[in-house]
């Protein structure tokens, strides 16, 4: 389907028979708007009327009426106008009350220096905003405590910076009379189960000064916004989810990497069809943001493009593709940031730490390279383009097994409803590490039930036993030296990052979360930052550094890691056929054993290097399930066995995506023909992260349909005995051997026949 004529045309044409798998779009859709209230406060009417505001959307003022009858949540679309929704009732009180604050959370920090521009463009004489955050100047940081009324920063410094440190934050506490929670969908996982307990103790605190601060919670599409809004703040929430906005047409096209060989499901590189539709689009002056996960994806991504553009004679365009992604330093995001904003950059390659509101100008086309991990994310990705005029939107298919998975289907992956956002604020690892920090703060008491839930003296008296609290007359107060809170991560399952550092100048010019380092910069690991490849000399955990050095070779590096699982508690149990399936928490070793170094055209394994790593453990949520061994011992060969567990272990994994709002990534498996605890064939997946936040919960309960969509995604491929687009996994720490396909259909289709 074609609408307005557009100039990516002849692109997409380009495509057509065997690469463009799908066209669709969005039409237009008109503004319903109303009158600004003669009940604002003149001063800001005054302010929103200089900067061309005399009509405000419907949700908008929907938001507005919400706002002051309770704590509110308003979910549209993108570029819809969700900040002026909760930036008027916020607004409003501070241009009334003198004394009033406000705290506005962000879950990253360019969201906050964008919506610090916002505000103090309207020039608001009542207000007095300011950003604290880690970036912030320490002499700047009293001034910010004193005298802003309106302070923007994010959930790690209201964590490790503000709520350890109430009493400086005393005034500020005492007049707190909103916190708005901008991006809410971000806040799911591990992530969000976090969140969800730094903003119970922010309530508990503010309660303590004497106020009870309004929610307001603002968020993209997702399916159940209420009950995300509810579980993070612990209050009854209000929902306003009408768009008022006007949209304009979107064209979105499905691009498929061409096959290659089909005996092996071979396919192009996603990232240089991608790289290919970068460069084209570029050169018809069309500005272009383009997704992609993997932070080495982006780098290489804006490699190909580069070089792309100059085999064609356009160096000039060359210099306006940048990438852009966590880990660079905060004056390269402002810079790269800055130019996107001026226009001077025709396009950028970035991670989703771009996929949030950032204003970046006006966008023509959005890219996403590989599914996402959630249908809400790809489309406030690809709601970044097209604001003002018709815009482009493009999904470009991975080998990945869901990616194809969709390409098979992708009138039932257009029409696809977006996901429920999952997040478990009790989880036991998480819920009782805040306890600690909250009783730091604030010695734990009767009445905490309101913040914690009925069951926090229980939680407080085990923390009692494991030496982390003390009991003094029905109060629990901390035992030990520090606070805790500097002691857990809000985003991954390591406590700090390690710094990349260039040996020859001795600069830093990145980081790495401690959890990945191993993976991502063991010696002999090649890095790739800003366009350039480093190789890494030395990994040092214990000083935090990882040393590098440039690179000119023409492979990547992609690790082999060896993993163990031990069942600690069985909590649910079920029989499913011939297996008996569990639901329970586990304990997991991994231990990086080794990499392999692969050509970059041709992803052609070049060699396998051994590597002495030492392992990690951590705790999390699986579900399991044995097969009765008598029942397997005739069919199955052990090596048969092995490589059929295997690929149905990677087959359910791929696919659990499409049940619970996560990725493949957040994932783990192990699947063995012989457990030491059960003692039978035996397959595990596992939450990824320590404590786990009910991904695999969820897929305890829906089993069925689990190995409903593994069964489908199998026997749908082409490929005779397995390949990317079906049982082969990227992230396989055994290098996806050994796997046998068709085993792994009759292990799956044995379960749902009985």
């Amino acid at each position: 389907m074609v609408g307005t004529k557009v100039p990516w045309e002849g692109t997409l044409k380009r495509g057509e028979g065997e690469q463009l798998v799908a066209r669709s779009r969005t039409g237009a859709s008109p503004a319903r708007t109303v009158p600004v209230p003669d009940s604002l406060h003149p001063a800001l009417r005054e302010a929103l009327a200089a900067r061309g505001v005399e009509q405000l959307y419907s949700h908008q003022a929907e938001t507005l009426a919400s706002a002051y009858e309770g704590h509110t949540i308003v979910t549209t679309g993108t570029a819809s106008g969700k900040s002026l929704a909760f930036n008027l009732p916020v607004l409003n009180t501070l241009a009334e009350d003198p004394s009033a604050r406000a705290l506005y959370l962000y879950p990253t920090k360019a969201l906050a220096q964008d919506q610090a521009r916002a505000l103090h463009a309207l020039k608001l004489k009542c207000l007095r905003p300011a950003i604290y955050d880690g970036d912030t100047p320490k002499e700047e940081r009293r001034a910010i405590r004193q005298r802003s009324n309106l302070i923007l920063t994010n959930p790690d410094m209201l964590h490790v910076g503000v709520l350890p440190n109430h009493k400086m934050w005393g005034d500020v506490l005492a007049n707190l009379a909103w916190i708005v929670v901008d991006e809410a969908h971000t806040y799911r996982g591990v992530f969000g189960s976090h969140v969800a307990n730094v903003l119970r103790r922010l309530r508990r605190l503010a309660l303590a000064y004497g106020t009870e601060p309004r929610f307001i919670l603002a968020s993209a599409t997702i399916a159940n916004p209420v009950e995300l809004a509810e579980r993070l703040t612990g209050c009854d929430v209000r929902l306003v989810d009408r768009d008022g906005a006007a949209h304009h047409e979107r064209q979105i096209a499905m691009w498929n990497p061409p096959l290659l060989d089909e005996n092996t499901g071979v396919r192009g590189s996603p990232l240089g069809e991608a790289a290919d539709l970068v460069a084209d689009l570029v050169e018809q002056d069309v500005r272009t943001i383009c997704f992609l996960r993997s932070r080495r994806g982006v780098e290489l991504i804006q490699k190909f493009t580069r070089s792309k553009l100059e085999e064609r004679g356009r160096t000039d365009l060359a210099e306006r593709v940048v990438p852009y992604r966590a880990g660079y330093t905060p004056a390269q995001r402002r810079e790269i940031e800055q130019r996107l904003v001026e226009g001077d950059l025709l396009a950028v390659i970035a991670t989703d730490a771009l996929e949030l509101g950032i204003d970046v100008g006006e966008l023509d086309a959005a890219i996403c390279v590989t599914f996402p991990g959630t249908v809400a994310s790809l489309r406030q990705m690809w709601g970044r383009a097209g604001r003002r005029a018709t815009g482009l939107a493009v999904y470009v298919a991975g080998a990945d097994a869901l990616d194809q998975f969709f390409c098979r289907h992708p009138d039932e992956f257009l029409g696809r409803p977006v996901e429920s956002a999952i997040l478990d604020h009790e989880s036991e690892e998480i819920h009782l590490a805040h306890l600690c920090a909250a009783a730091y703060e604030l010695p734990l008491s009767p009445g905490d039930e309101e913040f914690f839930g009925p069951r926090w003296d229980a939680y407080a008296d085990r923390l009692v036993k494991l030496g982390q609290l003390r009991e003094r007359g029905g109060r629990y107060l901390p035992r030990g030296e520090g606070f805790p809170a500097a002691k857990i991560p809000l985003r991954s399952s390591s406590p700090d990052s390690v710094a990349i550092v260039e040996a020859e100048a001795g600069e830093i010019i990145g980081s790495v979360e401690s959890a990945r380092a191993r993976a991502a910069a063991h010696p002999g690991a090649i890095y790739l930052h800003m366009g350039q490849s480093y190789e890494v000399e030395d990994l040092d955990m214990r000083g935090r550094r990882a040393l590098v050095s440039r690179f000119t070779g023409d492979w990547y590096t992609q690790p082999k890691k060896e993993t163990d699982t031990y069942i600690e508690r069985t909590l649910d149990c079920r029989e499913v056929g011939p297996v008996t399936l569990s639901f329970g928490i586990v304990s997991v070793t991994e231990q990086v054993t080794a990499y392999q170094r692969k050509r970059v055209q041709d992803h052609e394994v070049l060699d396998l290097i051994a590597l002495d790593m030492p392992e990690e453990h951590f705790t999390t949520q699986a579900l399991w399930y044995e097969f009765p061994e008598q029942a397997l011992a005739e069919d199955f060969p052990l090596d048969v066995l092995q490589g059929s567990l295997h690929a149905a272990e990677h087959s359910q994994i791929a696919v659990l995506p499409l049940l619970a709002m996560c990725d493949r990534w957040d994932i783990g498996g192990l699947s063995t023909a012989f457990h030491q605890q059960t003692g039978r064939p035996t397959i595990f997946i596992y939450d990824g992260h320590p404590g786990g936040v009910g991904i695999t919960r969820m897929g305890f309960r829906s089993f069925e349909a689990l190995t409903d969509d593994a069964i489908r995604l199998i026997s749908e491929c082409p490929c005779r005995s397995g390949c990317p687009s079906c049982v082969q996994s990227p992230k396989c720490g055994n290098l996806n051997e050994p796997l046998n396909k068709n085993g792994a259909l009759e292990l799956l289709t044995r379960i749902t026949a009985s």
